[in-house]
């Protein structure tokens, strides 16, 4: 009995000892990681990047009976359109050698920029559910957006380089003397580090509005009328002489980076040459500039992503 008391009695002085635990590496659920620790984080999904993008494009219009061919349909139709109002009727190609070659880099090029920037602004805000479930960097998501935009657009830049080979040449407007040949050349190739620099500039565009774009739901309707701006500063379908009289206006568009990534690629395919040297260091200003700085923004909303508005 005597020995049941003693153990008894180091039990009970046992159960109240204080057990000192090291929490220095426990954080708390949903706290925002160093930006170092997010980098790698992202780095670790780069896998979820690629195959997120590449079953997203697989499955786009698979409920239309003509599928992925209206990717390219609709900038054509699109092209025809702007072809007609301004090629024809206003006569905006007044000065412009091959035209038809413009203006069709112009509108192909336009919808890969602005659909890449709409599609990562709208990716928190519209995968919610997913946010909400799962615990990733968020970065992942408009990545992948602007990621994915560029695997739907393959077929598109091939079409957009068959038109411009056989069509470029064609002018179907008062100056016809501004029309010659276009000739595949090595010049064609620039076409792939403009890309490259427009994508790292979308998806630093992008990180920015999807960050508004989850706090302020009214975003998405000034980025539509931001797209229709852009149109009207890049040159889609009319020259930069446009704006010689107004001096500052000209400096704005010439400062664009997509009027940057259309006149390199336009010099390269329909002019057989290089674009001014300043597009390409404007350009990719751009690129590096605004990834980083739309990165940072990014990453310092992290916390409030996926929270009830």
């Amino acid at each position: 009995m005597g020995t049941s008391t003693t153990e008894a009695s180091q039990y009970a002085l046992g159960a109240r000892r204080v057990v000192q635990l090291d929490g220095s590496r426990l954080v708390r659920v949903g706290a925002r990681p160093t930006l170092g620790q997010y980098i790698k984080q992202l780095w670790k999904f780069r896998h979820f990047l690629y195959y997120d993008s590449r079953s997203r494009v697989s499955a786009q219009n698979n409920y239309d009976t003509l599928g992925r061919v209206w990717m390219v349909f609709n900038p054509i139709l699109l092209g025809l359109a702007f072809f007609t109002v301004f090629g024809l009727i206003l006569e905006s190609s007044r000065g412009i050698a091959n035209f038809l070659g413009y203006l069709v880099i112009g509108i192909f090029m336009f919808r890969f920029f602005t659909s890449a920037i709409t599609g990562a602004a709208n990716s928190i805000a519209g995968n919610q559910s997913v946010v909400q479930a799962f615990n990733f960097p968020r970065a992942a998501l408009p990545l992948s957006a602007a990621v994915r935009e560029l695997f739907a657009s393959v077929p598109v830049f091939v079409v957009m380089a068959l038109l411009a080979y056989f069509l470029g040449g064609y002018q179907v407007t008062p100056d016809e003397e501004n029309a010659y040949p276009v000739e595949l050349t090595w010049h064609w190739l620039l076409f792939f580090p403009a890309v490259f620099l427009a994508l790292l500039t979308m998806a630093g565009i992008g990180l920015i509005l999807a960050r508004l774009v989850n706090h302020w739901n009214d975003t998405k309707h000034l980025i539509t009328f931001g797209t229709r701006v852009l149109m009207y500063t890049s040159c889609v379908f009319f020259s930069i002489e446009r704006y010689d009289k107004v001096p500052l206006i000209k400096t704005i568009v010439e400062n664009n980076p997509l009027y940057c990534v259309l006149d390199i690629i336009r010099h390269a395919w329909l002019y057989d040459g290089f674009a001014d040297p300043q597009r390409w260091i404007t350009l990719t200003i751009w690129a590096f500039g605004s990834l980083i700085i739309g990165f940072i923004i990014f990453w310092a909303g992290e916390e409030s992503y996926g929270k009830e508005r």
